[in-house]
């Protein structure tokens, strides 16, 4: 009896043993013509791609999404001081801005940067960018429809430059500029923040006008863009000297050169404006560097600019 037993639990075993093997078989099929890559249609694999491609989209929106302001609540001629672009890749970027009363949103305005030398940057105090230098005011002159922002940031280097870039670019997504009238401008420190800046991104400006400074920043994009660069500084500046303008305006002029460009077509987009002594002391300066400020109110320097 019990050998009777043992011998239908060994049928029993084997049975199921054979099925469980089949189910197996069954699954394994089912899944790869769930998952295997000839399973799918082409169209539904390129929906695949296709939702891949929103997902990765959706993901770089929420980057984009993260970035904030906090507007400042001082004013002073116009500007409000300290508004804060807390950008998700370059940090809290403090900056002063300008906004016409007419500017509603509806018609496209012009746009204006203005980057300070070292008694402008940020830990220097609120506002004293404004408070030293006169470009973001004479600005107003030339351009009735334009904005302006007045960066103070932390040093003249690569991360400024960085953050300059991501604040052009907060504008150019957030307001209604007018592409073709980005305008630019760096004085002492801020020209060399504004050399790099153009040395990565010169497609972002119209035109830049370069103060009392020195050219750190790469010369083949700007070549590259035909992006004009105005250079001007005094003869015998105290801090930089004028070589090194006289370099970088004859680097670009002998790439254009090379590029095929005329002298004609040179003296469009690049122009170095030496400045001597008699400059400055006939208004009252004695001191070159300092003395770059008097180029805010000279109408062949700015004027250059936004004739541009």
């Amino acid at each position: 009896m019990r050998k009777k037993i043992i011998g239908v639990l060994l049928v029993m075993i084997s049975a199921l043993a054979v099925s469980g093997c089949a189910d197996s078989g069954r699954n394994a099929e089912e899944n790869e013509n769930i998952t295997g890559e000839d399973s799918a249609p082409a169209s539904e694999q390129g929906d695949t791609e296709e939702n891949d491609m929103d997902e990765d989209d959706s993901r770089q929106s929420g980057a984009e999404s993260q970035d904030t302001v906090t507007e400042g609540t001082e004013e002073y001629r116009g500007f409000i001081l300290d508004n804060v672009l807390h950008s998700a890749s370059e940090g809290d970027i403090h900056y002063n801005l300008y906004v016409p009363d007419s500017y509603d949103g509806s018609e496209p305005y012009a746009l204006f940067f203005t980057l300070p030398g070292y008694e402008g940057l940020y830990f220097q105090g609120v506002g004293e960018n404004l408070y030293s230098e006169n470009f973001g005011f004479e600005a107003q002159n030339y351009i009735q429809d334009m904005i302006i922002a007045a960066p103070q940031l932390s040093d003249w280097g690569e991360t400024s430059a960085d953050q300059t870039i991501a604040l052009v670019e907060y504008f150019l997504a957030n307001y209604n500029i007018d592409e073709s009238r980005v305008f630019a401008e760096g004085y002492s420190g801020g020209g060399e923040t504004m050399s790099q800046v153009m040395g990565k991104r010169p497609d972002l400006f119209t035109a830049y006008l370069q103060c009392s400074s020195q050219w750190d920043g790469d010369y083949e994009p700007v070549v590259e863009s035909r992006t004009p660069v105005y250079f001007v500084i005094g003869e015998d500046d105290e801090y930089y000297g004028s070589g090194p303008s006289r370099e970088a305006y004859e680097t670009l002029r002998e790439m254009y050169q090379d590029e095929g460009l005329t002298d004609e077509e040179i003296d469009e987009i690049l122009v170095l404006h030496i400045k001597d002594a008699d400059y400055f002391e006939s208004q009252g300066v004695t001191v070159q560097h300092g003395g770059g400020n008097l180029f805010a109110a000279d109408d062949a320097i700015m004027g250059w600019l936004f004739d541009r």
